[in-house]
């Protein structure tokens, strides 16, 4: 079982190595961490007309079986609901494209950024 310190520490680096990456692709930081009750955004950008939902995975010599079953259709449907109480409550962004993207950090070096773009969506 790995220490909560030092899951909370390597979610923080692969956060801030995604967040640098898709810096690197032009987009903008609106928010990191988006909490509500029933659900959690790890970081949320714009570009132009398009508004990104992204959900960072570190993943520690995993493979696509283990990022599969961390995103399952449970956690999918919690992204999807926090990202609509995100739109409600902050109107500026309602004429935007919504995309949900998965960005899969591999911690060793944490410029290891994998960008799987439009990785679910509501339907």
């Amino acid at each position: 079982m790995r220490n909560s310190g030092n899951t909370k520490i390597l979610g923080k680096a692969g956060e801030d190595a995604a967040a640098a990456f898709y810096a690197q692709k032009g987009f903008s930081l609106i928010e990191r961490n988006f909490r509500i009750r029933s659900g959690e955004i790890d970081i949320i950008l714009e570009k132009g007309d398009l508004l990104v939902f992204a959900e960072v995975k570190a993943l520690f010599g995993g493979n696509a079986e283990i990022l599969a079953d961390k995103l399952g259709p449970r956690k999918r449907r919690k992204i999807i609901e926090t990202a609509k109480y995100f739109l409600q409550n902050h109107r500026q962004y309602s004429n935007k494209i919504i995309r949900f993207d998965v960005a899969v950090v591999g911690l060793s070096g944490a410029e290891n950024v994998r960008l799987i773009e439009n990785a679910f969506s509501e339907n």
